[in-house]
């Protein structure tokens, strides 16, 4: 049991945004862009759509709201101040676009609805009623053995070339300090399969302010591998494999709907006699073919030293670092009966303590990415030297900033105000320093 518990949180610390903090300043790098096979130069015609989501009675705006192209697999998410941009190709402009989030009944819209500017669109709330119920668990581990067994059933088993758009950021405070933004091409493995997902990076800037980390420099390493880990259908071995379930409690809290589904609200947390970090959180589980929709989790950090050795890879003399919040999400779609990767995030908040120094410090990073569009595809897994390392480092892989149609056609998560106004300023500089 000690063992498997052991193995898990060397697991999770893959999972968990790796982390190095370390005195002095890197040397930045820039990347070759490389253009895989569905990705190439930005040459197409494309519209660009944006707006808000928000609940129809509050009007209280909607975080990681799906927007999904009808007949495509084009997507974006909102942000978390519920904004968006979706970018279509000229050709299709008369399409329709299907919105979704948990909880909220599906709206689907006529692209000609849409605007090129504050688009505002608004999602009512499900109300499940007990009637709909046919089947309710009496065993809630039953159910997620269940769900483990179906795997192969639910998820898709061919190889997938991916879009996404990959972010992250780093915070002192509520100042940003650091911006990396990417258009990776994921080489998604079957879900069966026990092969490793890749990444290939095909653009990519980062803006980072060192003179606001004190005399630190905060790096995450893993970059897009980290999200990808998060999909924990392909890597159940994150959070808990099925031999693991035996160290949580499960218990069935709610039912809900997502896409006209019914679905289950399955907590979990870890059994009281187990100190060491795991997990607690909710998982969204299909009624009808058991399929894990979408999953929202937290490290438990009680144990500061435990977690802190779980994330700190380096750290400064005379300097105590250790998470006060390490929270996930996952989301999944479905096309065909089968689901498949579509978005995840993670948000992990750090405090410095310095031995010598009456405050401390508050770092958040958070990192986030989403698919964009993907095809099935049976080309041979990609070149090991193409691939991106999966100890990578986006801020020394990646240097500078560039034009406002930097991403042309591809989709990207809306910038929320405050990245937006630090993009805006990095922006104002190249073109001061351009001018002098």
């Amino acid at each position: 049991m000690k063992t498997q518990i052991s193995q898990l949180i060397k697991n999770a610390s893959m999972l968990s945004v790796i982390i190095l903090i370390c005195i002095g300043f890197p040397n930045a790098t820039l990347a070759v862009p490389v253009y895989p096979k569905t990705i190439q130069p930005d040459t197409l015609t494309y519209v660009q759509y944006k707006g808000s989501v928000m609940d129809q009675v509050s009007r209280t705006t909607l975080s990681f709201v799906t927007l999904q192209l009808n007949g495509t697999n084009i997507a974006t998410i909102t942000n978390s101040e519920g904004e968006f941009s979706l970018k279509v190709p000229k050709a299709v402009t008369d399409g329709k676009v299907t919105v979704s989030y948990l909880g909220y009944k599906n709206k689907v819209m006529n692209l000609t609805e849409f605007k090129q500017e504050r688009t505002r669109i608004e999602l009512e709330l499900l109300v499940v009623t007990l009637n709909e119920i046919s089947v309710f668990p009496k065993d809630p581990e039953l159910l997620i053995r269940a769900v483990m067994n179906k795997k192969g059933d639910n998820y898709f088993n061919d190889q997938m070339l991916m879009s996404a758009f990959y972010r992250e950021t780093i915070k002192k405070r509520r100042t940003y300090v650091s911006l990396s933004e990417a258009v990776i091409q994921i080489h998604k493995q079957p879900y069966m399969s026990s092969r490793f997902d890749a990444a290939q990076l095909y653009k990519a800037r980062k803006s980072t302010d060192y003179t606001k980390i004190d005399t630190l420099t905060f790096k995450l390493q893993g970059g897009p591998y980290t999200t990808l880990y998060l999909d924990i259908m392909k890597n159940p071995e994150m959070v808990f494999t099925e031999d693991m379930i035996g160290n949580y409690e499960f218990n069935i809290e709610n039912i809900t709907k997502i896409n006209d589904k019914l679905i289950y609200v399955l907590g979990f947390k870890q059994r009281s006699h187990i100190t060491e970090p795991l997990y607690y959180g909710k998982l969204y589980i299909d009624t009808e073919s058991l399929a894990i929709t979408s999953a929202t989790f937290n490290l438990n950090v009680e144990n500061k030293g435990l977690a802190s050795d779980m994330f700190i890879k380096k750290k400064p003399v005379g300097a105590k670092v250790y998470p006060i919040v390490a929270a996930y999400h996952v989301d999944f779609r479905e096309k065909d009966g089968r689901w498949y990767f579509g978005y995840a995030r993670g948000q992990i908040t750090f405090k410095v303590d310095w031995n010598k120094k009456l405050f401390n410090t508050i770092y958040e990073s958070t990192i986030e990415m989403a698919v964009t569009d993907w095809e099935k595809t049976t080309d041979k897994p990609v070149k090991m030297s193409e691939r991106m390392k999966p100890t990578v480092v986006m801020t020394d892989e990646i240097s500078g900033f560039a034009d406002r149609e930097f991403w042309g056609e591809y989709n990207v998560i809306e910038p929320e105000k405050p990245i937006e106004s630090a993009i805006k300023k990095i922006q104002k500089k190249l073109e001061k320093a351009k001018m002098e």
